[in-house]
């Protein structure tokens, strides 16, 4: 018998060359001569027969043996005198002699509405996440496994995967339209198998892509896809989602510990192997509480394929990182956390992806997610690509990934990454390798317009979720609100603050008079945003030293410099965040490749250090005086900025309306100074709460013998005045009794 459509559009289908293979495969109302018929056609490349079994009332009815048409496997049925297409499957027998009885894929009307790829292609699916990629669903009472993938410039695209052998063949998609993207919904398909999209491009090369909103992936060095429906986890934070929505931040403690999860603490007695996310939980929040930490921050989670990248060159923006666990297990991890009083933010890439063949680069052959033009496109610092932030598909993509790690793992903060990079056409870049914008600036205005939607969208749906922007510019308005011409986001890196505060405690104490201005500068533009202090694992990579090593001195000096550091950290305005393992007092660099080096702590300089962090942690939850007023200037007040030949500093943190007042005094020489008066508001007792020096951390308990008068002394244009013996390298906290 002919076939009923050309052979020409069978050798398309045989080669997987048709954009739209269910126009031919599955079921079809056709003429027959004068009559109405249903011709059903399937493709199955291995198959020696074929039939079709008609299905009523889900029993089998009916058998039809089907022709061939084609010796690669395809065959044909029509039915003659039919008008309208029925339930069926088909059984094939296979060239081994197996035989395989499945529904067909080709039999399923589109899973996704014109509606969602309306959104998707305006870049206005906020949740675009449960349409492509891969999702459990239920079509004409059959269950299976619903693929959708965007790639506009493909000229076919198939579902391969270890439920098909691999075999191109199997499962060609269908385009939807004008919208670019490909779907097909494959029946039987369960949760666990791994699949990949692959893409033939308009040139006849043939791409194997994960998938770019595959919800979990292989452990690398593999690169597939696992189809994971993200059920089966039963959350218990519910009263903790409910009061971060009526959270604010801006005026309560909040110290971040920077996680790397990979290095923070690893099994040696299990050939050093990583702890999983579940171990992690236990181990890793008993250890953040008894800090007084109130979040921890993870370097990214996101699935990456070079340890050495940290996390930063991501290859599967939706699938936490294989490496500690599968995805029910992270969400193990952050419900352990909320549940003990920890809150959870996930560094964030939205500034550049890797060139990996298997991920986003050249997605469909073309420059999809990318720009075309390498001054634009290519990130020379990083060897990266950067996002097409122009592209509607490519924003959506990256806003909807913001919101699904808020949505499916209740991650309470986003801090991007690179956030400069993104700002500046420039950045990196010499004169003649950028391009200009449209007015010929050097502001990249399609990143700014994407940050300002991405920060309204989420704060729109999370309230309490902060957004956390690493900048190292004098961008303006970086934590501005979007009805302000800000960028939107809720905190801003203090690079500046970071940057000169190193470059001063780097400097031996005899050189620190001609540096005293890194000390000071940072109040001229405290107030300007909402800043958090970072000491980040940025600054103990890379030839930088770790903490400790930057301390200049004998060992008894660094010691004293790090508390004096940290004691300033925790005292001047802005939230605070410190790397794992310099509360310890590391001598080395951070390694990605090894755990923190724990045993330190069995040497009084290093458990000293420690007990300073978790002292300095009690003081800063307990004293409202240095939190609850960060942001404005009425929480600071200077008492002498001007002893650059001693190289001191004084001054008083506020609470709000200056209820409580907290005095500072830091002495960043090594020499004792007795007799040294700075002025008071107020007359009284004042307490020493916290003294750096003191021996219980390794100091020299050098100090007032825990508490001093104030005397009726006017001194820096106030009433009262102290009369106080510093410590060397020392820093203290005084508070009115």
């Amino acid at each position: 018998m002919k076939c009923t459509v050309p052979l020409n559009e069978v050798r398309r289908i045989v080669q997987t060359d048709h954009h739209d293979p269910f126009s031919i495969l599955g079921a079809h109302i056709i003429k027959h001569g004068s009559v109405p018929a249903v011709a059903v056609r399937v493709f199955v490349p291995d198959a020696d027969s074929a039939e079709v079994v008609e299905r009523a009332n889900g029993r089998e009815e009916k058998v039809h043996p089907m022709i061939r048409v084609m010796d690669e496997g395809f065959f044909e049925l029509v039915l003659p005198s039919r008008n309208e297409v029925f339930p069926y499957q088909v059984r094939v027998r296979r060239r081994d002699g197996d035989t395989d009885l499945f529904h067909d894929p080709y039999s399923f009307l589109p899973t996704l509405s014109d509606f969602d790829l309306y959104l998707f292609n305006a870049g206005d699916h906020h949740r675009v996440y449960e349409k492509l990629g891969a999702h459990a669903a239920v079509l004409n009472n059959i269950p299976g496994v619903r693929f959708a993938v965007w790639a506009p410039s493909a000229k076919s695209v198939t579902v391969i995967g270890s439920f098909n052998g691999w075999d191109r063949k199997r499962h060609a998609m269908r385009v939807l339209g004008s919208s670019g993207v490909w779907e097909i919904f494959i029946p039987g398909l369960r949760e666990g198998e791994l699949y990949k999209f692959q893409i033939k491009t308009a040139q006849g090369a043939i791409l194997d892509k994960c998938d770019p909103y595959g919800f979990e992936m292989e452990l690398r060095p593999s690169t597939a896809s696992r189809i994971n429906f993200l059920q089966e986890f039963e959350w218990s934070d519910q009263a903790w989602l409910k009061a971060r929505e009526k959270k604010e931040q801006a005026a309560k403690p909040m110290s971040v510990y920077e996680v790397h999860l990979g290095s923070w603490a690893r099994n040696p007695g299990e050939g050093n192997r990583w702890l999983s996310y579940r171990e992690l939980a236990g181990k890793l929040v008993e250890y953040v509480q008894k800090r007084g930490f109130t979040h921890i921050e993870l370097m990214p989670v996101m699935e990456h394929p070079f340890d050495g990248s940290w996390g930063y060159q991501v290859t599967g923006y939706f699938a936490p990182t294989s490496r500690f666990g599968r995805p029910q297990d992270f969400m193990y991890f952050v419900d352990y956390c909320h549940q003990h009083g920890i809150g959870v933010i996930l560094d964030w890439v939205p500034a550049h992806f890797p060139k990996d063949t298997h991920a986003l680069a050249s997605f469909d052959g073309t420059h999809l997610y990318e720009h075309d033009d390498p001054r634009k496109g290519e990130h020379q610092d990083w060897g990266t690509y950067i996002f097409n932030y122009g592209r509607h598909e490519v924003r959506n993509l990256l806003i909807s990934n913001g919101l699904y790690w808020i949505d499916r793992y209740h991650i309470d903060g986003l801090r991007i990454d690179a956030v400069a990079s993104m700002l500046y056409l420039d950045y990196s870049r010499k004169q003649g390798e950028w391009v200009a914008n449209r007015y010929g600036g050097r502001e990249n205005i399609e990143a700014i317009e994407f940050l300002k939607q991405l920060n309204g969208v989420i704060h729109h749906y999370y309230p309490g979720v902060l957004t956390i922007a690493e900048e190292s510019t004098a961008w303006p308005g970086v934590t501005n609100s979007l009805d302000h011409g800000g960028l939107g986001f809720d905190l801003k890196w203090n690079m500046g603050w970071m940057h000169d505060t190193l470059e001063y405690f780097s400097k031996d104490p005899i050189h620190r008079s001609h540096h005293h201005k890194n000390l000071t500068f940072g109040l001229l533009y405290a107030f300007t945003e909402r800043f958090l202090l970072p000491l980040s694992h940025d600054e103990v990579v890379h030839g930088k030293r770790s903490m400790l090593d930057k301390m200049p001195g004998d060992q008894w000096q660094k010691f004293a410099n790090l508390r004096a550091l940290y004691s300033l950290m925790f005292a001047f305005p802005g939230k605070k965040l410190l790397f794992m393992g310099a509360e310890l007092g590391q001598w080395l660099e951070w390694n990605h490749d090894s755990s923190l080096d724990w045993h330190l702590l069995e040497y009084d300089p290093h458990a000293g250090l420690l007990h300073c962090v978790d002292d300095l942690h009690t003081v800063y939850r307990r004293e409202r005086s240095l939190y609850e007023v960060d942001f404005h200037y009425t929480g600071f007040e200077w008492i002498d900025f001007q002893d650059e030949g001693g190289s001191i500093i004084s001054f008083e943190r506020k609470s709000h309306e200056a209820r409580e007042r907290l005095v500072v005094i830091c002495n960043f020489t090594p020499v004792p100074r007795s007799g040294y008066r700075i002025g008071v508001h107020d007359p009284g007792i004042y307490r020493e709460i916290l003294n750096s020096d003191s021996s219980y951390y390794g100091g020299g308990n050098i100090g007032n013998s825990g508490e001093i008068k104030a005397e009726q002394v006017p001194h820096h244009n106030k009433g009262y005045s102290l009369n106080l013996t510093l410590p060397p390298l020392g820093v203290l906290y005084l508070k009115k009794d």
